[in-house]
């Protein structure tokens, strides 16, 4: 028998060793903001149009919104909603909001009326900060509203399109109430709110996910590892900012102190003239982007003497938007996540080996939703039933889960969805993969996305990467249709490329030189494809146009 050994009522490593200020500080990425102005005060940290404003400015104007928000009353645990593209003060209320415990919500500046009602009053907004291009979808909100927040408008200098100053104040009015040495405080807690974001859901009202400050800390710092960011990086911003905080590249682009060159829109020529003008090192789009800046004429691209690093989510991307921009000359990393996971959570991590294989087949490696990113603790591809590892063979389907401290606290106000989101200890993210045997994740389809047709599962992401590679295609998708023998068949969306021609007999033979004959789409329906603010394909708004065009034709004549 083995000898015992008493165990000790105190850990030795525990007894008077606690968490003193010395020893211990909250997680937040507001300290990055402090560091970089700090350390390097006189370099640009954001450029829009002809204004180029310093770290030590942006420190300053960022501690007078806190001041100036303050003094009005704004305190812990209250919401101040945006309105406004991808300007200046979108930047430092990112961390002028939360310093002072309040919580950031950025409006997605193509919602309706309705729904950016329904989101200042569900968040209890006490303070709107809006751009004056977006006063007539904002006055109509707040007329709807019961109790409306206070208003401040944004006069930006670069939109001169008309529009109504509809608040009590101007935002650099505003500034000029605050303190520039405003003493702001780290949050008395890391697991205390920094943001809210509303998913862009499709049916009912979207769902309210809170960001903490140390998830928010952590995946600022894992962009820069997960894309080994250098010093002081020009990152364009042809994300927006109000999409998962930009997927928390605000805070990421403190740490690195590098600059911030400001888009109010997405541009294919503006896109271009920054990288040219500015020598943009780092920009993050989805693949709608960058297909936009493929099917551009060549001459726009021209004069880019050096390489470009594009960080490319927000759909499961086709490799041949990959191939594409690699063709341009910009080295592009694909990342996965979601609004609940901070943005990017995962990345398909490069290996040394890949950079010999053929464009193609590169491409198709790259284009996996890969591994968990640097700061995430797991990425797994379960049994939704059972909870249990798929095997690592490229063919068994399960649900992609999350766990670690890049994933939301939850649903604001709703805890049966959170509870639902988080049930088995892991977030479930409702997409269907498979695990490589390299052990790379790769989406086959959103649950709600596949096509069961004849007892066959379609995945219409593989439908659409196919249809990607016609020469004429330059958006594709692909949804379930009904149909009285099968029970569904795949149904293919085709936006063709400006000046390009290609009939349904086209595409349903190029499609059947690639896939097996069941996977073909049965129907072909040629128009432009709606999409969401942030690039995503709105399958829901095909599925109900079938589904009219169903009804319409069973309708007795």
């Amino acid at each position: 028998m083995l000898p015992t050994i008493a165990t000790k009522p105190v850990s030795p490593y525990s007894a008077g060793l606690e968490k003193t200020p010395a020893n211990f500080a909250a997680l937040s990425p507001l300290s990055f903001l402090a560091k970089a102005a700090a350390v390097y005060p006189e370099r640009i940290a954001l450029i829009h149009g002809r204004r180029r404003i310093s770290w030590a400015e942006t420190y300053a104007r960022c501690r007078r919104l806190a001041s100036a928000l303050q003094r009005r009353g704004v305190g812990v645990g209250d919401t101040v909603a945006v309105m406004a593209p991808n300007i200046p003060a979108t930047y430092e209320a990112s961390f002028g909001v939360p310093m002072i415990g309040a919580v950031l919500n950025t409006l997605n500046i193509r919602l309706d009326a309705e729904a950016i009602a329904f989101q200042l009053a569900h968040s209890e907004a006490r303070v709107l900060l809006t751009d004056r291009e977006f006063s007539g979808t904002i006055a109509s909100a707040l007329a709807l509203m019961a109790h409306p927040p206070l208003v401040i408008d944004i006069d930006d200098d670069l939109y001169t399109a008309g529009g109504e100053l509809l608040g009590q104040i101007e935002y650099e009015a505003l500034l000029l109430e605050g303190d520039p040495d405003f003493a702001w405080q780290l949050p008395a807690d890391e697991w205390d709110a920094i943001t809210l974001n509303y998913t862009s859901g499709t049916t009912g009202n979207p769902k309210g996910v809170v960001y903490h400050h140390r998830g928010a800390y952590l995946n600022a710092v894992s962009n820069i590892i997960s894309w080994g960011m250098p010093q002081h990086a020009v990152y364009l911003w042809t994300l927006p900012m109000f999409h998962c905080n930009g997927w928390c590249f605000p805070w990421t682009m403190a740490a690195n102190a590098g600059t911030n060159v400001c888009l109010r829109r997405v541009d294919a020529t503006l896109i271009f003239d920054a990288i040219r003008s500015h020598s943009v090192t780092h920009m993050c789009a989805a693949p709608i982007v960058y297909n936009m800046l493929i099917n551009t004429p060549p001459a726009q691209g021209e004069g880019i003497a050096h390489q470009v690093s594009g960080f490319i989510a927000g759909s499961a991307p086709p490799a041949s938007t990959i191939e594409g921009m690699e063709r341009l000359g910009f080295d592009i990393t694909h990342v996965y996540g979601l609004t609940e996971t901070y943005g990017p959570a995962s990345v398909c991590a490069k290996h040394e080996g890949w950079a010999e294989l053929p464009l193609d087949e590169r491409a198709r490696l790259n284009a996996r939703q890969g591994v968990a990113s640097p700061m995430q603790e797991a990425m797994t591809v379960l049994d939704p039933v059972t909870l249990q590892p798929v095997p690592h063979d490229g063919q068994t389907i399960g649900e992609i889960m999350f766990r670690g401290n890049v994933t939301m606290k939850g649903y604001l106000k709703n805890p049966a969805a959170t509870a639902e989101a988080f049930a088995g200890g892991w977030f479930h993210t409702g997409d269907l993969a498979v695990v490589d045997p390299d052990g790379y994740v790769r989406i086959k389809d959103r649950s709600k996305d596949v096509i069961i047709s004849g007892g066959e599962n379609i995945s219409s992401i593989e439908v659409e990467d196919v249809l990607y590679r016609h020469p004429a295609v330059e958006v594709a998708a692909v949804v379930a249709k009904a149909d009285p023998k099968w029970g569904e068949v795949a149904c293919a969306f085709i936006q063709l490329k400006p000046d390009a021609c290609a009939s349904e007999a086209d595409i349903r033979n190029f499609c059947r030189e690639h896939l097996a004959h069941f996977k073909v789409p049965k129907s072909v329906v040629f128009g432009t494809i709606p999409k969401t603010s942030t690039g995503k394909l709105q399958k829901f708004r095909l599925r109900e146009q079938i589904r009219e065009e169903t009804a319409m034709a069973d309708a007795p004549a």
